[in-house]
């Protein structure tokens, strides 16, 4: 698994849609739900007319850890929901990263915050650990 500063992300041999698929599927195991799904690429031709590959931001929330960060931090809803991303490589794969939420979190000066950011990073973790084993396989 791959690390920045403010997220994580993983390259799986399989193509977009069945990589966007597994991501949401693996989502819902882990407690989450997809709240938002933009499509980059559709609003890019029809916004600004221009080419651009499969490439969807998932905004996705696990409701139980949600509720106990704001009623932590109100405030923290600017920070939520958790996006992950899912596109195609340049190499024929694609590719899944998901924000650190630690990292996105740690703005926020609050004790009470930080095992809950611990847990959400630990389960999109897990996500993206558990694609690239069912992925392997697959290839």
């Amino acid at each position: 698994m791959d690390e920045t500063n403010y997220g994580f992300s993983i390259e799986i041999p399989v193509d977009f849609d069945t990589a966007l698929q597994l991501t949401v599927e693996g989502l819902k195991e882990q407690g989450f739900g997809v709240l938002t799904e933009i499509d980059v690429k559709e609003t890019l031709k029809k916004k600004l007319d221009v080419d651009f590959r499969n490439y969807r931001i998932l905004g996705a929330c696990n409701p139980p850890l949600a509720h106990r960060a704001l009623q932590a931090e109100t405030e923290i809803g600017l920070l939520l929901p958790c996006n992950v991303i899912v596109y195609e490589a340049a190499n024929g794969k694609t590719r899944v990263s998901a924000i650190n939420p630690v990292a996105a979190m740690s703005m926020v000066d609050s004790q009470e915050v930080e095992p809950i950011a611990d847990e959400v990073r630990q389960r999109l973790q897990i996500v993206l650990s558990k694609l690239t084993e069912e992925t392997a396989q697959k290839a």
